[in-house]
């Protein structure tokens, strides 16, 4: 079959794609004049929250921190991933696919499941000169599903961390006969990599490659979430409908469609003092995880400046992110700063300060994990299981130096356990400052 070229007659070119489904470039060019830039305006994140809002109730920083990471696919070498972390029917995935649906359809990459040597597996395009088969993965947005387990994450270490834009893996395969093959494969660019699952316990190394996140659980959102549900299932078409024609939800879509073909492929930073200041105001002692932490500061301050990239500066062929960026940025990272700190999903920080401060306050000794699960259901309205708190919640909040364990010294068949003097963070705060704030909300109260 003869496939148009960009020589080919215009009106045949038209022909073929309607009876064939043949793509032009032409018509690809066509595609980037149809979005109208000058009906763009200079968007906040509070302007974005709103528009976000119209589908996702509640949980302002998750999905503002969550639409930044996807957008960040389209950035160079900025992307940011996100690890989901919380209980079962919280809402982990609904976010990130509610949030993605905004995006091109060919630029999204979803898995109900997939095995840990699943990427090294896939089918790419094949390089006979180097026997090698490449994987594209550039300026792709990856989301992956209640996972059951983290050993995929612990397969693709140096691609969650950017350590080269191609990374080679050997593998083996069966072959015809039943015997092993070596293959070889090139897995290419940065994709922003979303990670939604059940289990809280993530190991050190995947903690400080991700930004960790848990949806909202309180009755209010519940309630909201509840409302939106009952809504779009009445009518689900007509919900789509009013839903897709919103305008500022349209030229939102529009934007992004406009910040992909804009193929951007630097941003600069034009205040990097104003960087120093923010990052180090809150650090008392430094830590090795701060590098991580001050490479996801900037890969935000830059995909805000993307947001807005006919709004900046321009320096050649780059885009220069200005203070407002800075600052948004660093308050959206103040927001989520202490749970990443402890390398501890924002559920797991609230239930410590929700259920173990809030039962060690009432006692004044070390609790049971009976104690602990009973308190969990008057403050949640659910059963804690027994074995997540022993296998999960326990050790990661012992390892973040959040809580002690001890033999009961009337029983020494019991361990009890006792929340530490101070949160080992930079943040101000801790058990006694947690206590005395309660003191001061409860005489309020009275």
């Amino acid at each position: 079959m003869f496939v148009p070229n960009e020589d080919s007659p215009r009106d045949f070119k038209e022909l073929m794609e309607d009876e064939f489904g043949v793509e032009t470039q032409v018509e690809k060019e066509e595609v980037k004049k149809l979005i109208d830039t000058s009906n763009f305006k200079p968007i906040t994140c509070d302007e974005l929250t709103k528009i976000l809002g119209l589908t996702i109730k509640r949980d302002e920083t998750n999905k503002i921190i969550t639409f930044l990471a996807q957008l960040s696919a389209f950035t160079e070498d900025s992307q940011l991933n996100i690890s989901f972390n919380a209980p079962s029917s919280t809402g982990k995935s609904f976010i990130p696919l509610e949030i993605v649906k905004l995006f091109p359809d060919e630029d999204v990459i979803k898995l109900g499941n997939c095995s840990p040597t699943a990427f090294y597996h896939e089918q790419g395009e094949y390089d006979k000169a180097t026997n090698t088969i490449k994987v594209d993965l550039s300026r792709k947005i990856i989301i992956f599903l209640d996972q059951p387990n983290i050993q995929l994450l612990e397969r693709t270490r140096s691609l969650l961390s950017h350590d080269e834009k191609i990374i080679k893996a050997k593998i083996t395969d069966k072959n015809q006969k039943g015997g092993n093959r070596t293959k070889t494969v090139a897995i290419k660019g940065f994709p922003a990599v979303i990670f939604c699952t059940a289990g809280l316990r993530l190991d050190e190394q995947e903690a400080t490659r991700f930004l960790l996140l848990s949806p909202e659980i309180n009755n209010e959102k519940i309630r909201e979430a509840i409302f939106e549900k009952i809504k779009k299932e009445a009518d689900s078409k007509g919900y789509k409908e009013i839903t897709e024609r919103d305008p500022d939800r349209k030229l939102l879509k529009d934007r992004i469609l406009a910040i992909k073909e804009a193929n951007i492929q630097e941003i600069k930073i034009g205040n990097s003092k104003l960087v120093e200041e923010e990052f180090f105001k809150g650090i008392k002692q430094t830590k090795p995880r701060h590098q991580r932490d001050i490479a996801r500061v900037i890969s935000l301050i830059k995909v805000l400046a993307l947001l807005n990239l006919w709004f900046r500066e321009k320096d050649g062929d780059a885009i220069v992110a200005n203070d407002d960026d800075i600052k948004e940025a660093f308050k959206i990272w103040i927001s989520i700063s202490e749970s990443q700190e402890l390398n501890l999903p924002p559920y797991v920080l609230n239930l410590y300060k929700d259920v173990i401060l809030g039962a060690y306050s009432a006692v004044k000794r070390g609790l049971s994990r009976q104690e602990i699960m009973k308190k969990h259901f008057e403050v949640y309205g659910r059963f804690l299981p027994d074995w997540q708190l022993r296998q999960w919640i326990i050790p990661m909040l012992e390892t973040s130096g959040l809580i002690t364990q001890e033999a009961d010294s009337f029983d020494k068949r019991k361990i009890l356990i006792s929340p530490t003097s101070e949160i080992n963070s930079e943040s101000d705060g801790g058990v006694d400052a947690f206590l005395l704030a309660q003191e001061v909300f409860s005489e309020n109260k009275t």
